[in-house]
């Protein structure tokens, strides 16, 4: 079984939210990145390199909340490549409830 991590995290505290993330990760579980996470993206990768994780089954990010982000910056951020997908809250509900993850973990630090 997999997990599915939900990171909320402003840049400050991005290093550490992923160091702790990389503390329980297993090849297979997926991210879903909330809020202004999204817009750290390049940075997250960056520190993911730093750690352990590996095999990430899927990132994901809300589609509201790239919508807060201006145009210029979506564009540069490139998230079509990064990204396997956009979730409305519907779709974010039921990844929640998918049965391919036995726990969900929310770090918001």
């Amino acid at each position: 079984m997999a997990t599915l991590y939900q990171l909320h995290s402003p840049m400050d505290t991005l290093r550490r939210a992923t160091a702790e993330m990389a503390r329980t990760w297993r090849a297979g579980d997926s991210i879903v990145l909330l809020g202004t996470t999204v817009a750290f993206i390049d940075w997250f990768n960056a520190y993911i390199n730093e750690t352990d994780i590996q095999d990430i089954a899927g990132m994901y990010a809300l589609a509201a909340d790239v919508a807060q982000l201006t145009d210029k910056t979506t564009a540069q951020l490139k998230l079509d490549s990064k990204l396997r997908a956009l979730l409305s809250d519907s779709d974010w509900v039921q990844l929640t409830q998918d049965s391919q993850f036995d726990k969900v973990v929310t770090i918001a630090l």
